[in-house]
């Protein structure tokens, strides 16, 4: 006969150590931060590159600023973002270490059909959205400056990517630096013409990379190697399968299918950080630095950590 001292001691032994088994059997949560953007269109595959073991999540941020931000403060354990948030966020110390890129192009200038903008001259005065903070910004003041003009020969709005297109199409606005797919919107609709796609500079086509917090490279680095391996997967798949890529960006961004097919080839998705990618990005913070958007250049000894995506075996 078992004593009811003994059932109870045997109860709350069941109660102490069956959660901790169930615990032991649950996959490790695997965060990841996503743009709303067809460049930052991979880590919406990544669940279907996820070893045994792990699950995926993927948090979507209208801004690269508020993606960048959800790594610095642990929000997200990796995420997707304009090589200028980045860059912002680690010449301010913040704990930053970008591990692969995301994506290369993806920019463009875009005037409201009816104005006749061909040329970044053709802006003189004109009202034109630009997205402090960005690469965009970046890309368009230094092709402002090649082209004998500054930020003061326009009339800057603040209005977000998401927004670009809809202020064209009211008429907000005579023409945006915007980022895919608001200028494939915009040119399959004829709202909008291409004034030109900003790559001509000496930071080429730099755009998007993906980082994550210090603390995790230190104390977590199996995480951070399982992440690039999914983004280096989830990437190399939608590069080549361009129908899956539309399918997918037209379901998580709303997006028509007729636009996708004009900013997918505007979009090189990458996860390689080679040497090239690395001098632009130096040549980018010196950019920076010299529009005082920044007060110090980032240590890159620290910002940019190339053994996650130097140690991934070719798929």
């Amino acid at each position: 006969m078992i004593r009811r001292r003994e059932f109870l001691a045997g109860v709350g032994a069941s109660l102490v150590f069956s959660p901790a088994i169930v615990r032991a059997d649950e996959p490790v949560v695997l965060r990841a931060g996503a743009l709303k953007l067809i460049h930052s269109i991979a880590p919406y595959f990544y669940d279907q590159f996820v070893p045994a073991g792990y699950k995926i999540e993927i948090i979507p941020f209208e801004t690269p600023t508020e993606c960048k931000n959800a790594v610095v403060t642990k929000s997200v354990d990796f995420g997707a973002f304009g090589i200028a948030a980045g860059t912002l966020g680690a010449a301010a110390g913040e704990p930053l270490v970008i591990v692969t890129s995301c994506c290369n192009r993806g920019m463009g200038i875009i005037g409201k059909k009816e104005e006749n903008l061909k040329t970044i001259q053709d802006l003189k005065g004109k009202r034109v959205a630009v997205f402090p903070g960005t690469t965009q910004e970046v890309f368009f003041l230094e092709r402002l400056r090649m082209e004998g003009m500054s930020i003061k020969d326009v009339q800057p709005v603040r209005i977000s990517f998401s927004e670009m297109h809809i202020a064209l199409a009211r008429g907000d606005i005579d023409a945006y630096v915007g980022a895919e797919p608001a200028p494939g919107v915009s040119l399959s609709t004829g709202v909008g013409t291409l004034i030109e796609y900003p790559y001509s500079t000496a930071m080429g086509s730099l755009n998007m990379v993906c980082g994550t917090h210090r603390d995790l490279i230190t104390e977590k680095p199996e995480i951070i190697k399982t992440l690039v391996g999914i983004h280096q997967r989830a990437t190399d798949f939608a590069a080549s399968h361009k129908a899956e890529t539309i399918a997918m960006a037209s379901a998580k961004l709303g997006q028509k299918k007729e636009a996708l097919e004009i900013s997918l080839p505007n979009v090189e998705l990458t996860w390689k950080l080679d040497p090239d990618q690395i001098e632009r990005a130096k040549i980018y913070a010196d950019h920076m630095l010299t529009l005082k958007q920044i007060k110090r250049l980032p240590d890159f000894a620290t910002f940019i950590d190339t053994s996650f995506v130097d140690a991934v075996k070719p798929t």
